[in-house]
């Protein structure tokens, strides 16, 4: 896992935890709690797209986000125990998706469009089989095509052709602009956020008052470890171990796992 999350078997557990749970509202909670801990996965890959993009790298994390949330649903944990791999490929499709339909256009043969969603349907099921991306060589083979043919489809989200934020996109009698679009995602994102933290607010309360000011810091404020430490004044060793401690707490009091030692 990347900076500020569990080691990825923790993650595993709360997975098993979020799959197994008949509670509505433990399950959204389990959930929220995953997609806090993995949320530096998602920044690492918003940031590296956001180099090919005008976007602010805040959207493009945004987006990432709804990645996440689709691998935490789909992942299948006896099939594969590879949550990061199977999730990084999720957000970065989430995201090359967005600023594909916000900034290009792009005419290929049919035939090509349909041999891509083949490609990237396989490259998801290899994906989560294998625990790791798939090369273009495995698909060629797993399709029994030319691998020429795979890197043709894999370059398809490559290619790009600037369009006006103002262009219409849907249907000719339900069609919206993209500025409108992304205007109404953007609401609809901010909503759901706002939503998520009051899910998790009364277990929050329930952590010591260093470590609520941690979770809230990191992971709604967005401060990185260093940024946290410098701001708190404690070394960043100890930001790193409290916030780690504060997640575990998080999920032993959604699961009410050991619950007594925060009454």
């Amino acid at each position: 896992m990347e900076e500020n999350t569990l080691p990825l078997e923790e993650v595993n557990n709360w997975l098993d935890e979020y799959k197994s749970a008949n509670d509505d509202k433990t399950k959204k909670k389990l959930k929220e709690l995953v997609v806090l801990a993995c949320m530096p996965i998602v920044k690492k890959v918003a940031r590296s797209l956001a180099r090919r993009s005008t976007d602010p790298v805040e959207d493009i994390t945004q987006v990432g986000s709804l990645g996440l949330i689709k691998a935490i649903d789909l992942y299948n944990p006896q099939i594969s125990k590879n949550f990061k791999s199977y999730a990084t490929y999720l957000i970065t499709g989430e995201i090359r998706h967005y600023l594909r339909d916000r900034t290009t256009i792009i005419r290929a043969p049919r035939e090509i469009k349909e041999l891509s969603f083949r490609v990237h349907k396989l490259t998801l099921e290899l994906t989560e089989k294998l625990g790791t991306a798939p090369t273009d060589k495995d698909i060629a083979e797993a399709l029994q095509m030319p691998q020429s043919k795979v890197e043709e489809c894999n370059n398809l989200d490559r290619r790009t052709t600037t369009i006006s934020i103002d262009q219409l996109v849907g249907t000719d009698d339900n069609s919206i602009s993209l500025v409108e679009r992304i205007e109404d995602e953007s609401q609809k994102e901010a909503f759901n956020s706002y939503e998520n933290r009051i899910i998790l607010d009364d277990a929050i309360k329930r952590l010591e008052p260093l470590e609520q000011k941690l979770v809230t810091l990191n992971y709604y404020e967005g401060l990185n470890q260093r940024e946290i430490s410098q701001k708190l004044d404690i070394s960043q060793m100890q930001v790193s171990r409290k916030l780690k401690k504060a997640l575990q707490k998080l999920f032993e009091i959604i699961t009410k796992k050991g619950l007594s030692k925060y009454e």
